[in-house]
């Protein structure tokens, strides 16, 4: 049996190596167990799952684990959004849910998160009372027949949608967006967001063009279903041919968002973040704290001293940002990979919601996706930004760490270090407020190098510093 831990979004690993049926149920076992412990049981629980090979028969035989451990169990009908299971979690007021998802990672992997009953990441501690808890041996797990399990009603396939559609209504209002009559680009990458944009834009002037809507679970014309260069490629390569004025790109579950302009250029995920705070704080009016991890943009930061809300940072991943927005009942909380969560909503990152919210943006600006740029430089200048994400061998694991904590650099990309902070990783602060952050990734094998500045011409050699510290080569 293999030794599991939960990483940055619940565990993750390759099919057939360790993430194997035994597996899937010692964590749906230790899961059933953390639900009982903490009074959620009698609640319930969602479970959902994505396109990726055989995640349908994962998500059985998880439910055959919580029917077995009698706690009622709502499976949905088909592969489904990570926002939309997170919502069901709300609607069905349940314990909590469980997804079976690698989200952005090689078609080779599967994943198997968790929500607590707010629909939002478990915190930390509270998966480490779920590792606490995971059967050494698969003869330990408690499991039920699905077909015997469904003619009791312990388990209940259901559709996740119509409630979760109801939601977008009371946070958007899309017939503006309908009546625009733009032309609206969607990459699916082969994922979970196939046939949302164009259901819930029919019926107005607005045209919506699906690519990679189908189901393959190897994901053809990308290295895996991560709304980032060069995934996204082949994807905004239909924006010149379609003549669309603007790309939306969903990773495999949905739950994150990327953006193309009309010249089929990306935009990246932290500027992406500065134009949703700019939405909010100047074109809606809202108010209210914003939380980010360190990773994602200090034009939040910006945005935040200008308009008069606080600003959280907390380590990456929506372990953290979610028990945060719960806490400061944040208008806004987001990371550097993509991921964005919204006041009045679930604690969870929502790709479609997103994307809807930056097409409102367009509609009430008149402009195009190139210009809304210009906007939010205008407003705290132009930010440029770049991650690297080197694989190395994990026998030297504890070298690299090593090397990271005792950095003290003068400079990095010839721009002086300010501080060096800790929170996750290490992450060196620069003078002109920009960043370089080295940390292991939570959720795969690889080491992450990123780096956010206004100087343009400095983010090769802040980059390349980067790796020098961790005594790694380009």
């Amino acid at each position: 049996m293999s030794d599991i831990k939960f990483g940055t979004d619940g565990w993750r690993g390759r099919i057939a190596e360790d993430y194997t049926f035994d597996n899937v149920r010692r964590v749906a076992q230790a899961f059933a167990a953390f639900l009982q412990q903490e009074g959620l049981a009698s609640k319930g629980v969602v479970i959902g799952y994505d396109k990726r090979f055989h995640a349908e028969n994962f998500a059985a035989s998880a439910a055959e684990v919580m029917a077995a451990n009698g706690i009622h169990t709502w499976l949905t009908d088909g592969p489904t959004p990570t926002p939309t299971i997170s919502y069901a979690v709300v609607d069905k007021q349940a314990g909590g849910a469980i997804n079976l998802t690698a989200s952005h990672n090689p078609p080779t992997d599967c994943g198997f998160k968790v929500r607590d009953p707010n629909g939002g990441a478990i915190p930390p501690a509270d998966l480490k009372k779920i590792e606490a808890v995971l059967p050494d041996s698969v003869a330990d797990v408690k499991r039920m027949k699905l077909d015997d399990a469904l003619s009791d009603g312990r388990v209940q396939i259901f559709d996740a949608a119509p409630a979760y559609i109801a939601q977008l209504g009371r946070l958007i209002d899309v017939e503006p967006i309908k009546a625009a009559g733009f032309n609206v680009l969607v990459d699916c990458m082969w994922g979970n967001g196939a046939g949302w944009f164009p259901n819930l834009l029919a019926g107005g002037k607005t045209a919506v063009h699906e690519v990679h809507n189908q189901r393959n679970p190897i994901f053809p014309h990308m290295a895996r279903p991560e709304p980032i260069p060069p995934n996204v490629d082949h994807g905004l390569s239909f924006v010149k041919k379609l003549d669309a004025d603007v790309a939306i790109i969903n990773d495999g579950d949905a739950d994150r968002v990327g953006f193309g302009d009309e010249n089929g250029e990306f935009i990246d995920q932290l500027r992406v973040y500065g134009l949703l705070g700019y939405y909010f704080l100047e074109v809606r009016g809202d108010r209210g704290p914003i939380v980010k991890t360190i990773s994602t943009t200090k034009m939040l930061n910006k945005l935040g001293q200008m308009y008069g809300v606080p600003v959280y940072e907390t380590g990456v991943g929506f372990k953290y940002i979610a028990p945060k927005m719960v806490e400061v009942d944040a208008l806004i909380g987001g990371e550097e990979s993509g991921g964005y969560a919204f006041h009045g909503h679930v604690p969870e990152r929502d790709g479609i919601l997103a994307g809807l919210f930056l097409l409102d943006l367009m509609v009430k600006t008149g402009k195009k996706p190139s210009q809304l740029l210009h906007l939010l430089f205008e407003k705290v200048g132009a930010h440029f930004y770049d991650r690297i994400d080197p694989a190395f061998d994990q026998t030297r694991r504890a070298e690299i760490l090593r090397n990271v904590s005792a950095a003290r650099p003068s400079t990095v990309g010839g721009l002086k270090v300010t501080d060096i902070v800790t929170v996750d990783g290490h992450q060196f602060i620069m003078e002109d407020g920009g960043w370089l952050l080295v940390r292991f990734s939570g959720t795969e094998p690889i080491i992450r190098v990123y780096c956010e500045t206004t100087h343009q011409d400095r983010v090769e050699a802040i980059l390349a510093d980067g790796m020098k510290i961790a005594g790694l080569r380009l």
